[in-house]
């Protein structure tokens, strides 16, 4: 055979193998001497190349230089690294041990301190009573359990429980106290934490509902409603704001069903129901403020004795701060602030009444507070009169002094009770006009009557209106001289005393108090079914004590005059 003499695989030297006699000899006597054929060399068959199934792979496929076939890359094994957390774990375990040791060491200390005691984390109620026996417990929930706190989110009061019907079962509940942490409840939390006990309770339901009823007003916010503010003297709309109130049902069944739970702390939490507003829009009643503010307010204080009115001005800018804003029938109405208004008619009167003069207050008030809601800047207030006192003069009557005074003398009589004979110095009560004038008075309408000029004269918002004859009462039945008002409307009203009857009769004073006999004004009388008296006397005292007037004139005045017009009759 012939060596192999390939250009690129590096010569190797032939083996030799040691001669072995034996070996010779062996093979010698095993093989025959006989020839040996070689068959000849088998030519291969050569085929045409068929079409490959597979992607051509290309033969070099040897990585380049410095390149590792993914098929050949395996990550190398870490190598394990023992025990390098064992001791920390260790470590944490024996911390953790010597804390529950130090912990139990400590609590079985102080197990043995307050061996006799309550431990040092347990209250009730509020109260600390750590460190205490229960007698001490118990003398202590006595002494401090008389006040406990009510709390609305951040607002809170303090109040005395027995005001809701809640008494404390003090001994019971320091004996609660004593066991808590020995028996009950969690030692830890008893020793170095916080264990309030539920203290013991009883609940009178009667006064608890009474209680609350009480504490709501305290507790209860009422909701605001949309309202009207004024900036500088320019309304603006103010924004609603709901309210809060107790929930009475709620509370009860809060305090009475948990009982000792509801005040474990010493604190009970109002339960509260929310309370919407009526009225959350103002838009509407803006723009008559803002129209009312284009207003000076007028007050006129109006005497009727005297006809005189006198005006108290308030600019826009300093009574719109009275303004507010009313839910009246589901609306916001337009009203004042009537204690604004008091303070400031109060100044005025002090300032501008004199003498007898006095301002009723409440009625001017409200007098003032409804010509606002009315939208009316012009209100009129009446002033009144205390009675008088008089100092009787030498050669005085009490039928000279009431006459002076304008009160018919009876009524003076009735004043001064017991007084028959009048003496110089003596002091004599005169009563007050007011006393003729019990209906509201109408300020722009007023007849005078003149005795002494024996007409009749009508006056309209201080003008003229009417001036007629008329006559009075003769002497011995005079017309009283005063300030009244017109208190009646009688068609055809009849005197029995003079058998007359008096067309479109006005009644304006009764001569004696407490009588239905009454003077006022009337057209001529007829007698006896049909005679007509004094047709032809206008001018002249001819009368029992009334007015007289033409039929067509006294026509006119009882249709003109309603019920409240002043009468003033001078002398």
């Amino acid at each position: 055979m012939s060596q192999d003499t390939h250009p690129h695989r590096p010569q190797r030297p032939m083996r030799t193998l040691p001669s072995h006699p034996a070996a010779s000899s062996r093979m010698q006597a095993t093989v025959p001497n006989q020839a040996i054929k070689i068959p000849p060399p088998v030519q291969p068959v050569i085929r045409a190349a068929e079409p490959s199934q597979h992607p051509t792979v290309p033969v070099n496929t040897y990585p380049q230089q410095g390149q590792i076939p993914s098929q050949m890359r395996h990550p190398l094994p870490q190598k394990r690294q023992r025990g390098d957390n064992r001791w920390l774990i260790g470590a944490g375990l024996a911390i953790m041990g010597m804390v529950g040791f130090v912990v139990m060491l400590m609590i079985a200390g102080l197990l043995v301190v307050y061996g006799n005691g309550v431990l040092p984390g347990v209250s009730a109620g509020g109260v600390d009573l750590g460190g205490l026996s229960q007698a001490e417990a118990a003398s202590r929930l006595t002494a401090q359990w008389n006040m406990i706190s009510v709390r609305d989110g951040e607002r809170s009061w303090r109040i005395n429980p027995a005001e809701l019907g809640i008494t404390i079962d003090a001994a019971g509940t320091a004996a609660d106290a004593y066991a808590q942490g020995r028996g009950d409840g969690s030692v830890l939390g008893a020793v170095l934490g916080s264990a309030p006990v539920m203290p013991r309770m009883t609940i009178n339901t009667t006064q608890l509902e009474a209680g609350l009823y009480g504490l709501a007003e305290q507790v209860n916010v009422p909701a605001v409603d949309a309202g009207i503010q004024l900036v500088n003297g320019v309304a603006q709309a103010t924004a609603p704001r709901p309210g809060r109130s107790l929930n009475i049902t709620a509370m009860m069944a809060l305090i009475t069903d948990s009982r000792a739970k509801a005040l474990a702390d010493g604190t009970l939490e109002l339960q509260m129901t929310p309370v919407q507003p009526t009225l959350t829009d103002a838009t509407p009643i803006l723009t008559e403020a803002q129209s009312l503010l284009s207003n000076t307010l007028v007050i006129r204080a109006y005497d009727p004795v005297s006809g005189a009115i006198d005006e108290w001005s308030q600019s826009p800018q300093t009574w719109a701060g009275w303004l507010t804003a009313s839910s009246s029938g589901g609306r916001l109405q337009l009203s004042a602030d009537p204690t604004q208004i008091r303070a400031y008619l109060s100044q005025r009167a002090g300032q501008s009444l004199t003498g007898t003069q006095y301002l009723d207050l409440d009625e001017a008030t409200a007098q003032v507070l409804a010509s606002i809601e009315a939208k009316d800047t012009r209100p009129t207030v009446r002033i009144y009169h205390q009675d008088s006192q008089h100092v009787v003069q030498s050669g005085e009557s009490i039928i000279s002094i009431a006459w002076d005074y304008g009160v018919p003398y009876p009524w003076v009589q009735q004043a001064n009770p017991g007084v028959d004979v009048l003496s110089v110095g003596q002091t004599l009560t005169i009563p007050s006009p007011d006393n003729f004038m019990p209906y509201d008075v109408v300020p722009d309408k007023r007849i005078v009557v003149s005795i002494s000029g024996q007409n009749v004269k009508v006056y309209e918002n201080g003008n003229l209106k009417w001036d007629w004859p008329a006559s009075t009462g003769i002497a011995d039945s005079p017309t009283w001289p005063g300030v009244y008002q017109v208190i009646s409307h009688v068609p055809n009203a009849y005197a029995a005393n003079w058998d007359l009857h008096m067309p479109n009769f006005m009644g304006v004073y009764a001569p004696v108090p407490g009588t239905d006999f009454t003077n006022g004004f009337h057209g001529f009388p007829t007698r006896g079914g049909g005679q007509l008296l004094w047709e032809n006397s206008l001018g002249r005292r001819v009368t029992y004590g009334c007015i007289l007037l033409s039929n067509t004139n006294v026509q006119r005045l009882y249709d003109w005059a309603e019920q409240g017009v002043v009468v003033e009759i001078q002398r």
